[in-house]
């Protein structure tokens, strides 16, 4: 135990309030906060204004109290962004039950997360790089692979595959996040049609592909189409192992 405490390093005061959430201040009054009201002040801020808005006195002034009353609570900024992320994200989608097998499991569980991370879109920078993950963020994990499960695919490509629709969902979320009217196709088109304007001999190409999208209506639908091409060769793969296995003789 003291080697996986030890392993946590940084993240190990983190680690702990996530996991084993404590309500109750070490000494003092009866508490007058909860984590998840804590969590919900930060939240606010950091929808409205960026990750960066968010301070522990700013917290604070959201709940009515002084900072040294939140750290009874939070012990520093770093434990409060992990419990933001956590109760922001969510749970992930229960689908277990859910009839049409992984790929629809799968679909759902992408689309979902898009969009939390579209109504959250500071989370996309604040999970990046090494932290402390919450049980609702394994959470979401444990529901991807369990999708797979019965798949034939081995544990590493199962986690590849969540890792490969995650990549996907986080680069169309932070995509779409940074437009103000959310539709990055509609500032990409006007964009470019000025730019193309006058030069359609020079980028015949990419005229030709504008002009199509526009007659087709196929404009904006990267996260879609993205997701049934990775989930197509996922397909691919899965059907290549069966084909692999051996069939059983008879008995």
């Amino acid at each position: 135990m003291k080697a996986a405490k030890d392993a946590l390093g940084p993240y190990a005061g983190a680690v702990a309030l996530l996991w084993n959430p404590r309500d109750e201040p070490r000494r003092g009054p009866k508490p007058a906060l909860s984590l998840d009201a804590i969590a919900h002040a930060g939240i606010g801020l950091a929808d409205a204004e960026g990750l960066a808005a968010v301070t522990m006195q700013r917290v604070a002034d959201a709940l009515g109290v002084t900072k040294m009353a939140l750290y009874r609570y939070v012990p520093g900024k770093a434990e409060l962004i992990a419990i933001m992320i956590d109760i922001g994200i969510g749970e992930a989608p229960q689908s277990g039950g859910a009839a049409g097998g992984w790929r629809l499991r799968l679909g759902e569980w992408a689309r979902q997360m898009f969009g939390r991370f579209w109504r959250h879109p500071w989370a996309l920078e604040a999970t990046v790089g090494p932290r402390a993950i919450g049980p609702n963020e394994l959470g979401w994990m444990e529901e991807a692979v369990a999708a797979l499960a019965g798949t034939g695919l081995d544990g590493g490509e199962m986690l590849d595959v969540a890792a490969t629709l995650a990549g996907h969902v986080r680069a169309i979320a932070q995509q779409r996040s940074a437009l103000a009217d959310g539709h990055p196709q509609r500032g990409m088109e006007a964009a470019v049609a000025g730019l193309l304007h006058g030069r359609e001999e020079r980028f015949p190409a990419l005229t030709a592909a504008f002009d199509s999208a526009a007659e087709h209506g196929s404009q904006d639908k990267a996260l879609d189409f993205g997701l049934a091409r990775i989930l197509d060769g996922v397909g691919l793969l899965i059907a290549s192992r069966a084909q692999a296995s051996p069939r059983p003789g008879p008995a």
